[in-house]
């Protein structure tokens, strides 16, 4: 029995101990798989594992939820930009445009219909533009204003200039600077003088007086070359009128380039408002947050440039048509009409700033437009004009030269006093309509559909 019992108990010992050992065993291989497990490849699969099978899970929800967002982001930026402003009900007049020019082909309704239908683009493309201006920051901004600002004006004068249209050109930028300082000005002077009669309204001085000698020196870049065609003391007939357009066009972007320089870096207090000391601590609050984002501002200036380009396209082949048709001179077009619908823009906000008694972004507004178009617009046109071999010049004839340098005159006067009322507005309104009855009984030497080259282009 003894025997019996220690045989068993050997038995049983052995059995436990084999179990230990298995124990022990399967307690090695799962330390082994642990460690196993924490090295960098296995880690990386178990994540990538677990992503991927998150991702399978919830591929088609995020990818719907994401065209959602997109799609609610278009049409939020399209209802912002399309549908926010009552001026963009004339947008149907540019297609309606282009159906009438090729069913009809009446230059007359295809010339109004594409006046109007310009309209909005033009104030559009400018709200476009001050929005990314927002992100961009005072210097970049200020360059976007002076690229787009004027941005319809240039488009119509380069497809006029491919026409070899170039009384057109000179004529609608001529126009532009006339609407500017005279129209644009007067209807904020007057609007803002009516709203707050109480007082005079004042603005800056030095930043109106820094604005008149740039006016003045692009009325002494036009002057001279329209004084050496009509007096015949040209050194070489026909070559020198053109070459020293070319030399002061290039004289004149530098100018406008330093004025940007010293506007925006050199000299910023020079275009504060004159009342920036009492509202410094109210001025962040003034400022409006973008609403659109800067992406969907670079896309909307695409599409509106775009847009205004194949409209300006209709509009100049139609303007002398539209001359004979409406027995209107084609110098009272070009001149009048067609600087009206690219200022529209800036007419509408120029009155409103003055209302509110801003009269130093009405004043940046009117005469900075001015500005540009007078020292980078015009020599722009020389320029483009120079490559694209078409002889473009700052000859724009005596009459309109004369025209120009009154009207810089008057201005310069109006604002040497840094004060503004009802009066001086209706008096630069009045200018404004003896200027547009003069070019309406104005006869232009030079014909519209005249393309012939001038010597040594």
């Amino acid at each position: 029995m003894d025997g019996f019992r220690s045989n068993d108990n050997k038995q049983s010992v052995e059995r436990h101990s084999r179990a230990e050992m298995g124990s022990l065993g399967e307690k090695t291989i799962l330390e082994f798989e642990d460690e196993s497990l924490v090295s960098p490849v296995s880690l990386n699969r178990k994540n990538f594992s677990i992503e991927g099978s998150i991702h399978s899970s919830s591929l088609g929800g995020g990818s719907q939820k994401l065209c959602s967002n997109m799609k609610n982001r278009v049409f939020g930026s399209i209802k912002i930009v399309v549908f926010s402003a009552k001026i963009n009900l004339l947008m149907p007049f540019g297609p309606l445009a282009i159906i009438v020019s090729n069913l009809s082909g009446h230059h007359g309704w295809v010339f109004l219909l594409s006046l109007l239908g310009i309209v909005p683009l033009a104030e559009r493309l400018g709200y476009a533009t001050e929005q990314l201006a927002c992100y961009t920051g005072a210097t970049v901004g200020g360059l976007l204003n002076a690229t787009f600002g004027n941005a319809t004006e240039l488009i119509i004068s380069i497809y006029a200039l491919r026409r070899g249209m170039i009384r057109v050109v000179q004529q609608s930028l001529l126009g532009s600077i006339l609407s500017n300082m005279l129209l644009v000005l007067g209807c904020a002077f007057f609007a803002g003088g009516v709203v707050v009669s109480k007082r005079e309204q004042v603005f800056s001085k030095a930043a109106a007086t820094v604005n008149s000698g740039l006016l003045l020196m692009a009325v002494m870049g036009l002057l001279f070359p329209a004084v050496l065609r009509s007096t015949h003391t040209e050194l070489h007939s026909g070559k020198s009128e053109l070459a020293l357009s070319r030399f002061s066009s290039c004289i004149m972007l530098v100018a406008y380039a330093a004025y940007l320089v010293f506007q925006l870096k050199s000299d910023k207090n020079l275009y504060l408002p004159v009342n920036e000391a009492d509202n410094e601590e109210n001025s962040d609050d003034d400022e409006e947050a973008p609403e659109i984002n800067m992406w969907e501002s670079i896309i909307w200036l695409s599409i509106l440039t775009i847009w205004i380009s194949v409209l300006s396209e209709y509009l100049v082949n139609a303007i002398g048509g539209a001359s004979v048709a409406m027995n209107i001179p084609v110098a009272f077009i070009s001149v009048i009409l067609l600087p009206i619908v690219g200022n529209a823009a800036e007419h509408a906000g120029a009155i409103m700033f003055a209302m509110k008694d801003k009269l130093d972004i009405s004043l940046g507004v009117a005469i900075g437009s001015s500005t540009q178009i007078s020292m980078f617009g015009i020599p722009f046109c020389v320029v483009i004009g120079w490559i694209m071999g078409c002889p473009m010049d700052l000859n724009f004839q005596l009459f309109e030269t004369a025209t120009l340098f009154i009207t810089v005159i008057v201005v310069a006067f109006m604002l040497q006093d840094g004060t503004s009322n009802y009066l001086k507005g209706l008096m630069l309104i009045l200018c404004y309509l003896i200027v547009a009855a003069s070019f309406f009984v104005h006869i232009d030497p030079a014909s519209v559909g005249d393309k012939t080259q001038k010597p040594g282009v």
